[in-house]
């Protein structure tokens, strides 16, 4: 049974286009209240009071469930400075809540679209990556399958501009933009899910500017990301010093869904630079793994703290789980 269950994980990973023809029978979402509940869980469950994790330390972890089947698919997340969480799955749709669920309304919503692109909205599901720019709210979100970056007003209120970027035309129909990430001074970094890079590892962007801007961003510079031996990059977090913290997933028939969380030092980003991570933690069993593929960093009450959060692709086999961890003093958030 095992070794059938891991063969439908690859199968998720390897064949998403399978997902695409399933998501057009399902009902559509409409906007509205969601029930949520949040089951605690251990770390390792075979040692209940174990907390760290490589250099992090364990703050909690819970499992979320709703009768609502909208629930699930996590591939992004952004922490509001409010501490509300605004998640984004994988089929385009938006979840609002907080940590403990009582303390807010949990909402679900499904990501606007530009009129022009309503006809064929049925080709825009598989949203895969997100960041903000704290000064303004807005987001950017990456589109996987069509290989699109667009802008979006504070709150998700409305689509303001998308651009399909021609460094990502040659890109795997499902190799990216699985992670991305806006600095603060203005540039993007995008990361190709499988997308090879030009000296090995998986491709790398970096805009000079916001990749959707009117009259077009300058072309982006590509480079190399070297993630750990057989894993590839799901998100990426700026966490200040010139330092990304990415998510990289792995999935096989032995071990199930593993992740590994390094830290990317870009201060030398230019073209054709190979960039190679620091791991800092690792997750898999006996403690919690899944299939992770969203993180989002805060600073509260004086501490750095790092969320992680799984896509369960709606399977009934996998969880979607929230974790939450302390980060060390040597990646206190600038």
């Amino acid at each position: 049974m095992r070794a059938i269950y891991l063969s439908l994980i690859a199968a998720i990973l390897i064949c998403p286009l399978l997902w695409s023809a399933m998501d057009e029978k399902s009902p559509p979402v409409h906007p509205g209240p969601l029930k949520i509940e949040a089951k605690p869980l251990p770390l390792d469950s075979s040692d209940p009071q174990r907390i760290m994790l490589g250099s992090l330390r364990y703050l909690g972890g819970w499992q979320l469930k709703s009768p609502n089947p909208a629930l699930g698919g996590i591939s992004s997340m952004d922490v509001l400075p409010d501490q509300r969480f605004l998640a984004l799955s994988d089929t385009g749709i938006l979840f609002g809540f907080t940590i403990p669920i009582a303390a807010s309304s949990p909402f679900v919503a499904p990501l606007p679209l530009r009129a022009m692109d309503l006809p064929k909205a049925k080709d825009l599901w598989d949203t895969e990556s997100m960041t903000r720019d704290p000064a303004t709210g807005q987001y950017w979100v990456g589109f996987e399958m069509v290989q699109r970056i667009c802008r979006y007003a504070p709150e998700f209120a409305r689509a303001q501009a998308c651009v399909d970027r021609p460094e990502m035309k040659d890109w795997p129909i499902t190799g990216g933009p699985e992670a991305m990430a806006r600095l603060p001074d203005g540039r993007f970094v995008a990361f190709g899910e499988t997308a090879p890079g030009p000296k090995g590892g998986n491709d790398m962007l970096l805009f000079p500017s916001d990749p959707v801007a009117p009259g077009g961003s300058p072309k982006a510079i590509r480079m190399s990301y070297i993630p750990p031996q057989g894993y590839v990059p799901t998100d990426a977090v700026w966490i200040g010093n010139n330092r990304l913290l990415m998510l990289n997933r792995r999935v096989t028939l032995f071990d199930g869904f593993t992740a590994v969380i390094t830290m990317l030092d870009i201060s030398d980003m230019h073209k054709d630079a190979v960039l190679r991570p620091q791991e800092i933690a690792r997750l898999a069993p006996p403690v919690l793994a899944d299939n992770f593929e969203a993180m989002a960093v805060e600073k509260r009450d004086g501490q750095s703290i790092l969320w992680i959060a799984s896509d369960d692709n709606h399977m009934f086999f996998q969880r979607t789980l929230l974790l939450k961890f302390a980060l060390p003093p040597e990646l206190e958030l600038e």
